[in-house]
């Protein structure tokens, strides 16, 4: 199992920051490693909802299911994977900071069967896939894209 925080400053505001990352539909736009994100329930979301992801990772497609586990607008958000090969858990805390927000992303990865036999490889290659999926966010958010 591997653990992971991050932690950068977006100058955005919190409420704007949390809707679009919250927002599956959204992952397209800043998470490379992502084919397909959306809903897998209905509206309203929060503690419960469920999100269909496919992530592609170290050349393989990874077909997931995500369950919120906390939400508190616009503060936090916290989701962990029912169904996939990787199992996480992840929290997203969002605090108001001088003229945008802190972000800091907090989680945890068990792996098993092939990433757990090459897990040194697999740790190394998510933290780059973390880092590079949120300096994208903050360069997107910041230059006020989609």
């Amino acid at each position: 199992m591997i653990s992971f925080e991050k932690q950068l400053f977006i100058n955005r505001p919190q409420q704007e920051l949390f809707d679009y990352v919250s927002n599956p539909d959204n992952d397209v736009h800043w998470r490379d490693s992502i084919v397909l994100a959306e809903w897998s329930s209905a509206e309203p979301h929060g503690v419960g909802s469920t999100q269909h992801l496919v992530d592609k990772f170290m050349g393989r497609e990874i077909d997931s299911t995500v369950e919120i586990t906390s939400w508190e607008p616009p503060h936090r958000f916290s989701q962990k994977m029912v169904s996939g090969p990787i199992p996480f858990e992840m929290t997203m805390n969002f605090k108001p900071a001088e003229q945008g927000t802190q972000l800091s992303i907090i989680g945890q990865a068990e792996f098993r069967g092939f990433f757990k036999l090459a897990e040194g490889l697999v740790r190394r290659q998510l933290e780059k896939v973390i880092d590079s999926e949120f300096n994208s966010l903050k360069r997107l958010m910041e230059e006020g894209g989609k």
